[in-house]
């Protein structure tokens, strides 16, 4: 059985939003919310993603690395002995401690409503003047809605934790960790002879409030002590004496079994039991990642240009480190020997060989998104990006996708934080309408891309009436 759902980083952010909110409607019927198991590569992202999402919906986040934990204890809490202990005769008073109650609290608020205002308005009314009738303008009063702030009281009940006297009541039977029995055997308590072995619930549970994401990662890798144990709270979200609290939910994530990873094969009767998602790199998602991470943007067109050469052990990560690796580098032609010898110890000869060319074409040396937006001559940046996208006289459109990318990342990911002078939005009104820069499709998709992604800081573009157009299509 291999019923997975291939989805890059953001579709996956996406569909966990719907299985969260799945969950929390299934949760109030009773039914067991619905574990999801992210697999793919290693250094696609898989934790990171989940991590960011559980910031961006406000939920707790724990992460158990099930390859590294030792001790079930760890994972599901460790045993205690308990025994069961039952009362015959009255009450008796005992030990302090300490309960609950709801409270109700009176403040005042201030709140919006809208009221029927008395206005004075001129209305058109016929009247007869001179015994002839005619149309003219009549002061009148009229209500009319509006909404006013008024202070109001409001009664919102809030918890109160308040001291009281625990005594034991009269036929009830409970169970009790063994190290408080003696307390309660003080108390009026008395032992029935039975007792069993519980869990108290695991330290990464205890104190959170509110909901969350528990990620087991590298569910694979854990042997078989740890599966068992995670299979119970998959299905039950309870581990014999304890459980999850509401609006929690699971997360596995996996590399593939295809020989490649040292990983323990799932049968049928586990994959059933959750959601499965293949995860692909998208090497658009990944490069507006790298943008907004500052990634070096020369490196950023070459993974642009050579997707492909993201696969097996050179994922995302490796190359990650290797491109922050060489950052400080000013001029990779300069310094290629050292540029070649930290690819072959990151990721390895094949992609370090085809970096190197990359730097011997001086396609290193494209123009910058920050200078495409900013360099002040329009017919020099002109040229410049000809000369760019025109190699021995040919057209390349791989380049021209490249430097639009680029362009549309840059754009929008300096807009989350800076105002956008007109000078900038003229310059990509020009990149936009120039027929001789970009090819029909790319200046559209720059329009789409770039309007899509803040609209209000780039709606001026809209004023150009070529803009316009492709904007409406």
């Amino acid at each position: 059985m291999d019923n997975k759902v291939k989805l890059n980083i953001e579709e996956l952010k996406g569909f966990l939003k719907h299985i969260v909110d799945n969950n929390r409607f299934i949760q109030k019927k009773g039914i067991v919310p619905v574990t999801v198991n992210i697999e793919g590569d290693a250094g696609l992202g898989k934790t990171s993603a989940v991590t960011q999402l559980s910031k961006e919906l406000g939920l707790n986040f724990v992460r158990l690395n099930l390859a590294t934990i030792e001790e079930l204890g760890d994972l599901v809490g460790f045993p205690i002995r308990q025994f069961q202990l039952c009362t015959e005769g009255s009450s008796t008073g005992g030990l302090k401690t300490t309960k609950t109650i709801e409270e109700p609290v009176t403040t005042m608020v201030k709140k919006m409503v809208t009221e029927m205002i008395e206005e004075t308005r001129m209305v058109k009314k016929q009247v007869l003047e001179n015994g002839v009738p005619i149309i003219k303008d009549v002061a009148m009063i009229v209500k009319v809605p509006k909404d006013v702030e008024i202070e109001v009281e409001e009664t919102t009940m809030i918890s109160k934790v308040v001291p009281v006297e625990s005594a034991a009541v009269a036929g009830e039977c409970i169970w009790v960790d063994e190290q408080a029995v003696e307390d309660y055997l003080k108390r009026g308590y008395s032992f029935t002879g039975e007792k069993r072995m519980s869990y108290c619930p695991p330290e990464w549970i205890a104190g959170l409030t509110g909901g969350g994401f528990l990620l087991l990662d590298d569910y694979t890798r854990a042997d078989q002590r740890f599966l068992q144990a995670c299979m119970t709270l998959i299905e039950t979200q309870t581990y014999i004496s304890w459980s999850l609290p509401e609006d929690w939910h699971i997360l596995l994530t996996t590399n593939p079994d295809n020989g490649e990873y040292l990983v323990t094969p799932m049968d049928d009767a586990q994959k059933t039991r959750f959601i499965s998602v293949d995860l692909k790199f998208d090497k658009d998602v990944w490069a507006t990642w790298a943008e907004k991470q500052g990634i070096d943007g020369r490196c950023i067109n070459f993974l642009l240009l050579h997707p492909e050469l993201v696969q097996g052990a050179v994922n995302p990560r490796a190359i990650t480190t290797f491109f922050n690796c060489i950052s400080s580098v000013k001029s990779f032609s300069a310094e290629l020997p050292l540029v070649t010898m930290i690819g072959e110890g990151s990721v390895g000869s094949e992609f370090t060989s085809m970096f190197a060319m990359f730097i011997n074409n001086n396609l290193d040396k494209l123009i910058s998104p920050h200078d495409l937006l900013t360099k002040p001559d329009d017919k020099a940046l002109k040229q410049e990006i000809i000369a760019c996208t025109h190699k021995d006289k040919a057209f390349r459109a791989d380049i021209a996708s490249v430097l639009t990318t680029r362009l549309i990342n840059y754009t929008i990911s300096y807009a989350e934080k800076n105002t956008i002078p007109t000078k900038m939005i003229d310059r990509l009104v020009m990149l936009c309408t120039d027929l001789d820069i970009f090819t029909d499709d790319l200046r559209y998709y720059l329009v789409k891309k770039v309007l899509n992604g803040n609209k209000q800081k780039f709606q001026a573009m809209i004023a150009n009436d070529k803009v316009a157009e492709m904007a409406m299509r």
